[in-house]
């Protein structure tokens, strides 16, 4: 649909989802090391599971205990389709099948062979696909390793661009299922663009949620046939409400969901973990892309979990995102990527690594990293962090899913930060075990009872008001707890009053406003003055 003058603006409800070989992409999709280890490990193995017996698949879904699991969100008569997507992975990759298998067999002859001697000699031994990909190493208690070199990794054939396509669709409402265990598969539905994250077309196409272009100019940018109906119908004439700018003194901090916050002064406008919503009829307030400011300053990742780095939201703010924060790390671990290189090779310009206690300067302020225990089930995680933010006179601290291990760890962030306005703070204290996340990157087993006992969790009340005591702040806000149906999807939590997270926040909030901090748990959208 076009106006008068040709120009069209994308749907405010159109879903755009990357994909990699029609599984919904995420961070550890893109370095060919952890790929690898996903798709031998969980797509193939979730594939076949369903190929073989749908009726468990079908069965386990009805069970809303069972949300989160590996099971394939479709009906049987699906399972042809199911069963050529698998034949089509295997084949096509079965460069990083090899890889994957490479992988496990050098981490286990380490295991039996390097007893604390030279590793020179087991150089002629490392599996071909990872020749010259790979550095041996021991730490100080002789304890051997694999640093994998993921900048040539990413330069190789393992690294394959074709992999990655964006599903379009419209969406109407909050019940989106859980996309980490379920292919997309193309229907009338669903509509495939089989173009790399890093093409520079897909700008233009995000670029006409807020400015009007022609669409037929952005179809041929992205080889979309201009006859294409199917595509036309993403577009309309129909303008999207404009959010004023914040042009105040002060301070003001928008809430979107989870632990996405849009902080605003006069001259800077910062993002912290973007996950936004859609724009669609619901009961719940909230704000959506068509609320952020036309230029976004800094992007600030705090980890690298799927509901603070989330592609599907990144890739649509590239266009208008003029730097962007990550911790550093130069990568190597398999369970710890690099987020610059994904992101440097998603197509984002400029990417800042920030080290613990370093700070960049922003127009009218700075933004400093901070330590972050906790979230990662005991992981050696290097990609985490918590941020100071100090804008136009004002201090905000980012702790993100920050689990108070150490509290002395505050005691030495107060000596950096002094008092801090406001803190921002997850309280998911019953995370997902270890594997939830890291199980496909796992060379061998580990006992049920190790693997519920490292837990992505967060700070419980007790821990959290340590921290409050410690920092001494004038608000405390709880945040980034997945409480907004629209992070189902990405997350898979549903709480109840009595579940633990809402009981021991609900602490935490009535025991600093009895101490006179002003205090909420945040929900749906909120802002907040500074």
């Amino acid at each position: 649909m076009t106006g008068n003058n040709g120009e069209s603006y994308l749907r405010q409800n159109v879903l755009i989802e990357p994909l990699f070989n029609q599984w919904y992409a995420w961070s550890h999709l893109i370095s060919p090391a952890t790929a690898a280890m996903f798709v031998a490990n969980s797509h193939v193995k979730i594939m076949q599971s369903f190929v073989n017996s749908p009726q468990v698949h079908i069965t386990a879904m009805k069970n809303p205990a069972m949300l989160g699991g590996p099971f394939i969100n479709y009906g049987a008569k699906r399972a042809d389709e199911i069963k050529a997507l698998m034949e089509k992975t295997i084949k096509e990759q079965a460069d990083l099948l090899g890889l994957a298998q490479a992988i496990k067999a050098l981490d286990e002859m380490l295991i039996n062979d390097a007893g604390g001697y030279s590793l020179e000699p087991l150089y002629q031994r490392v599996p071909e696909p990872l020749k010259g990909y790979v550095e041996l190493v021991y730490d100080l208690n002789n304890q051997p390793s694999i640093r994998f070199i993921e900048g040539l990794l990413l330069k190789s054939p393992y690294y394959k661009t074709s992999s990655q396509s964006l599903a379009l669709s419209l969406i109407n409402g909050d019940d989106r299922p859980f996309v980490f265990s379920t292919p997309r598969l193309e229907d009338e539905s669903c509509y495939f663009l089989r173009l790399p994250f890093s093409h520079e077309g897909l700008d233009e196409l995000m670029r006409m949620r807020s400015s009007p272009q022609s669409p037929g100019r952005v179809k041929e940018i992205l080889g979309v046939a201009q006859d294409d109906e199917r595509f036309s119908q993403f577009f309309t004439d129909e303008p999207p409400p404009r959010r004023p700018l914040y042009d105040r003194q002060g301070v003001r901090i928008s809430y979107f969901g989870h632990a996405c916050l849009l902080i605003e002064t006069n001259r800077t406008t910062i993002l912290t973990d973007p996950v936004i919503g859609y724009k669609y009829d619901s009961e719940i307030p909230r704000l959506t892309q068509a609320d952020l400011p036309e230029i976004v300053d800094f992007v600030l990742i705090t980890h690298n979990h799927q509901d603070h780095f989330a592609l599907e939201t990144l890739l649509q703010l590239r266009h208008k995102t003029r730097n962007i924060v990550v911790p550093k790390n130069s990568g190597g671990r398999l369970a710890d990527p690099s987020l610059k290189l994904a992101l440097l090779n998603m197509g984002f310009k400029n990417v800042i690594e920030l080290d613990e206690v370093e700070t960049v300067e922003c127009e009218d302020g700075s933004i400093t990293g901070l330590p972050f225990l906790g979230e990662h089930a005991d992981l050696d995680i290097k990609s985490k962090m918590a941020y100071l933010v100090k804008v136009a006179g004002r201090s905000v601290l980012i702790a993100a899913d920050s689990n108070n291990l150490e509290p002395r760890l505050y005691d030495h962030i107060h000596d950096l930060a002094d008092d801090v306005e406001a803190v921002f703070l997850g309280m998911e204290c019953d995370g997902a075990p270890l594997t939830w996340i890291y199980g496909p990157l796992l060379t061998r087993p580990i006992t049920r009872k190790m693997d519920q006992s490292r837990r992505f969790d967060g700070s419980n009340y007790e821990k959290a008001a340590e921290i409050v005591k410690r920092l001494n702040p004038k608000q405390v806000y709880v945040y980034a707890m997945g409480q907004e149906p629209w992070l189902t999807y990405l997350i898979a939590v549903h709480y109840t009053e009595q579940s633990r997270p809402i009981v021991e926040s609900d602490k935490l909030v009535a025991d600093c406003r009895s101490r006179g901090i002003t205090s909420e748990r945040l929900f749906g959208r909120k802002e907040i003055f500074l």
